[in-house]
């Protein structure tokens, strides 16, 4: 797949009931996460979502039709990497649009005559203004080619 290809678009709010659900879900300890007047005396304008946050858009993306796209057998797909690049702290309150693309798409072959195929895909969330707030990158991986 050509690597400047728009695999989807969503947007989602980050919502401060959904920063305690994840919070608590991900066993997030610090209080700035879940109480806002920790978050005020931390200095921030609103409780802020914790670092994996932007992972909640995968309930609103077509999930079955970028798999589908990509020309990916799901059943043989693992999950290689994920990683964040904060411009900024995500809080509640914001509205975000991520852009993923695919970055690269290669294929591995294995020591023992099997391949692997690796995706790396990258998101963009803006925000509001069009600021970008966060980058995340995952690597995808299709075993058994």
């Amino acid at each position: 797949m050509d690597t400047s290809t728009v695999l989807d678009v969503v947007s989602f709010e980050v919502e401060a009931g959904k920063i305690r659900e994840f919070a608590r879900a991900t066993h997030t300890a610090d209080p700035v996460h879940t109480d806002p007047a920790a978050a005020t005396a931390a200095g921030l304008p609103a409780v802020p979502a914790t670092a994996t946050h932007v992972v909640v858009a995968g309930h609103h993306r077509d999930q079955q039709r970028f798999v589908r796209d990509l020309g990916l057998a799901i059943e043989r797909v693992v999950v290689g990497s994920v990683e964040w690049e904060y411009h900024r702290p995500l809080l509640a309150g914001d509205s975000l649009t991520g852009t993923r693309r695919v970055v690269s798409d290669t294929v591995k072959e294995g020591r023992r005559g099997g391949s692997m195929r690796l995706v790396t895909l990258e998101t963009s969330w803006a925000d509001a203004t069009g600021e970008t707030a966060v980058v995340q990158r995952e690597v995808l991986i299709e075993r058994g080619r």
